[in-house]
């Protein structure tokens, strides 16, 4: 949720803020619906007021047997007039969350200016892309050649954007979980979650996928539930309306779970293999954290999605993304894009988010120290999407002969298994 404070305190820093973001908010209407309201708060409290006296009055006039007709005739005006303005306030008030639930967050002052992915900023690359005495083949041929993937059964099961993995390639995604929970919970101090995979309006408004983005949502037919785009959604919202106590910071979460996105925009896209797919599984990292640790939080949660990517021994780089190109609750983003041969490019592979007190605003997430209630902050990365991982192993551990080579790191899920083929 947008801080209407910032709106009211700093007028122009916001709209730069939006511009930057590719979007342009019009201030002045929003203040003067916030102006509305407030009007009408103040007179309903001096309306308050009033009949606070006037109950004063016929109880003295009780008292002493005076008469308090005229009295209870303003009482009833003063009761009369509330009940209008109590209306007033509701209207202008629902008028004015809806406008600000549709306004991004607005970027940290670190992050890269520009209008789209061409100026987001290669902060460091990692290891070095293999080279290969053959052509590369891309993960499709891979897979379909070693007959671990079915794209023409799940478009049969299912239809389009849709994958079923068979054999060593089922069994590679669900090394891949289990290899990056372990990581998460005994590593790096995340606590496991396995959390609803369908959630209500009120969780998916509290991440910021409602209202802004419903097409790309799936929703179940006749009833307020929403099939997951990512753990983020119910994960961030287990302390929605909740206030924590400071000594429970940090919090750190992980889950896996499937996630279901329609994709309504990637129409034309990398319309070829397991990108992007209706159906895919993800394992995500959130974070609930104190304001003035966020930063760090950012830096340690990116580096706990990159542990997963070295252990497995892929080439990657992080990128800081531009303000034209940040996710709408984003103040400042880390995508990890790993090396893919066939592509020969890097293509996103996680994405580490801080969204400091926007998320919390939203659903309501604070913490209490020693003052009244503040906002906590919430974070969230990919540790790491599952099929993507599985299209860079396809793809940076083929061999001459069709087969893969399983990363070391991976053999022990793997029933001991280094070697996908043909045999």
């Amino acid at each position: 949720m947008f801080d209407i404070r910032l709106l009211r305190s700093d007028p122009d820093a916001v709209r730069d803020a939006m511009k930057k973001r590719r979007g342009n908010v019009d201030i002045e209407s929003i203040l003067a619906i916030d102006g509305q309201r407030r009007t009408a708060i103040y007179e309903l409290e001096q309306l308050r007021a009033r009949q606070n006296k006037a109950g004063e009055s016929i109880a003295a006039c009780k008292r002493t047997g005076a008469n308090a007709d005229d009295v209870i005739a303003e009482m009833k005006s003063i009761k009369d007039q509330i009940s209008v303005l109590e209306e007033q306030v509701r209207v202008v008030d629902e008028k004015l969350q809806e406008v600000l639930l549709t306004l991004p967050n607005v970027p940290d002052e670190t992050v890269p200016i520009g209008t789209d992915e061409t100026a987001n900023q290669v902060v460091r690359k990692v290891g070095s892309p293999p080279s290969f005495d053959f052509e590369p083949k891309d993960h499709v041929e891979i897979a379909e050649g070693l007959g671990i993937v079915d794209f023409g059964c799940a478009a049969k099961l299912a239809g389009a954007r849709f994958t079923l993995s068979r054999g060593p390639g089922a069994l590679l995604e669900r090394a891949l979980i289990n290899f990056m929970l372990d990581i998460h919970t005994k590593e790096h101090g995340y606590t496991e979650i396995m959390p609803p995979l369908m959630v209500n309006s009120s969780s998916m408004q509290g991440t910021g996928q409602l209202p802004k983005f419903a097409e790309d949502l799936f929703k179940v037919e006749n009833t307020d539930y929403w099939l997951i785009p990512t753990a983020e959604v119910p994960v961030t919202n287990i302390h929605r309306d909740e206030i924590l106590n400071a000594s429970q910071l940090p919090i750190y979460y992980t889950a896996y779970t499937p996630c279901f996105r329609s994709e309504a925009g990637s129409h034309g896209k990398d319309t070829r293999g397991m990108v992007p797919v209706h159906q895919f599984n993800k394992v995500e990292m959130v974070k609930f954290v104190t304001p003035e640790t966020s930063w760090q939080e950012l830096e340690s949660l990116t580096a706990n999605a990159e542990t997963i990517l070295q252990r497995l021994g892929l080439a990657y780089r992080v990128v800081a993304l531009c303000t034209g190109d940040l996710g709408f609750s984003a103040a400042k983003t880390y995508d990890l894009e790993v090396w893919l041969p066939a592509q020969n490019t890097y293509r996103e592979i996680s994405s580490c988010s801080n969204f400091t007190d926007f998320q919390a605003r939203r659903a309501n997430i604070r913490f209490k120290r020693d003052k009244k209630p503040e906002f906590v902050h919430t974070l969230n990365g990919s540790g790491i999407a599952v099929g993507r991982t599985v299209v860079a192993i396809l793809e940076n551990y083929q061999q001459a002969d069709g087969s893969v080579r399983i990363p070391d790191a991976l053999q022990s899920y793997m029933n001991g298994m280094t070697i996908i083929d043909n045999k």
